[in-house]
């Protein structure tokens, strides 16, 4: 007999669990492990979701490898250092570039529905969590309920459900859904 599908709670990485790194008022990912900070906050609304038996992903995208600006085992250690220091259940990379050949690359929901096959999750009871209007495109492609992290660098082209200023506030909203 199969598991009950989950719940789950989808993250992008950089500007969302991680600081992105802002230059002329773009954000990018760190280049390096040296560069990895964790947003304010992310260890204990993290927790508090795990504690709920709510399941953890991050969905990223990486075309940074694809462009030959990063070397892919620098993502994966920088991957690494956040899974060591967050309770994070799986973590889906897209390594592509955004073009007809890719299915994952956010705003795409492929990242989502790829997690949701291996894991078992129903997406329309999960959420996606992000600072990128591609995060709020592939989280409603998906069916998630959608939360953007406000910042000075982007605004959604969809509408999220919800805008916060903070993962907490982010979690406390997740955790009023879920009960």
């Amino acid at each position: 007999m199969s598991a009950s599908p989950r719940r789950a709670v989808f993250f992008d990485r950089d500007g969302t669990l991680n600081r992105a790194v802002i230059r002329e008022g773009r954000p990018y990912p760190p280049a390096r492990l040296e560069d990895m900070v964790l947003m304010p906050g992310a260890v204990e609304a993290l927790r508090r979701l795990k504690a709920a038996g709510l399941f953890l992903a991050v969905a990223t995208n990486q075309p940074d490898v694809a462009k030959g600006l990063t070397s892919r085992a620098a993502v994966e250690s920088m991957n690494a250092w956040l899974a060591a220091r967050l309770p994070i259940d799986h973590v889906e990379v897209c390594w592509c570039l955004e073009g007809p050949d890719c299915k994952c690359y956010k705003p795409l929901p492929g990242m989502l529905f790829d997690a949701a096959a291996r894991h078992n999750i129903r997406l329309d009871q999960s959420f996606m969590v992000g600072d990128r209007w591609r995060d709020i495109g592939a989280g409603k492609a998906a069916g998630c309920f959608t939360i953007w992290l406000r910042n000075d660098y982007d605004t959604p082209r969809a509408e999220p459900d919800r805008t916060v200023s903070s993962l907490a506030e982010a979690a406390d909203i997740i955790l009023q859904r879920c009960s």
